[in-house]
């Protein structure tokens, strides 16, 4: 058995030390230690992208990345999206457009869909597919979450109204 190794994440605008086996996944980490469920563990292989979350501002599948890799890494998970009582403007966009169905896929389609408009890939549809596309959902709620992240881009300032 490896030696546990010291490590200390930035999570959500704060630092926890943890002593985590150092072959701890990032997702385990959020969940097992931190108690920070929303990222959900889906197939394990970076397919699915229920585990997405941001690191410095880019997506990341959390199930493919060590957490002692993480270190020094800014990670925003979905409990960390939110200011306060105001939600962040694409999950106001999910609830008003019922962008979910189960919500098993929701926080990893909310990460990856708040990254998409972040780095300018939410001009259309299509684009939002194509830069969507490792995000799965199994109910097939696909055009109302794309309806959503056009709906927060427009909100964000991120695109104009056509």
């Amino acid at each position: 058995m490896p030696e546990p190794l010291d490590v200390v994440l930035r999570v959500n605008g704060g630092d926890h030390r943890l002593r985590l086996d150092p072959r701890t996944t990032l997702l385990d980490a959020l969940r097992e230690h931190l108690r920070l469920t929303g990222s959900k563990k889906g197939c394990g292989l970076g397919q699915c992208g229920a585990c997405t979350v941001l690191m410095d501002g880019k997506r990341v599948k959390s199930c493919l990345w060590l957490a002692a890799l993480a270190e020094g890494r800014e990670i925003t998970t979905i409990e960390g999206l939110a200011q306060g009582d105001e939600l962040h403007p694409l999950q106001t966009a999910f609830i008003e457009r019922d962008a979910f169905q189960c919500g098993y896929c929701t926080s990893g389609q909310i990460m990856a869909g708040v990254a998409c408009i972040a780095e300018g890939h939410a001009a259309s549809a299509q684009e939002i597919r194509d830069w969507m596309s490792g995000n799965l959902c199994r109910c097939g709620a696909y055009d109302h979450i794309i309806a959503a992240i056009q709906d927060a881009a427009r909100a964000t300032g991120a695109i104009k109204e056509a």
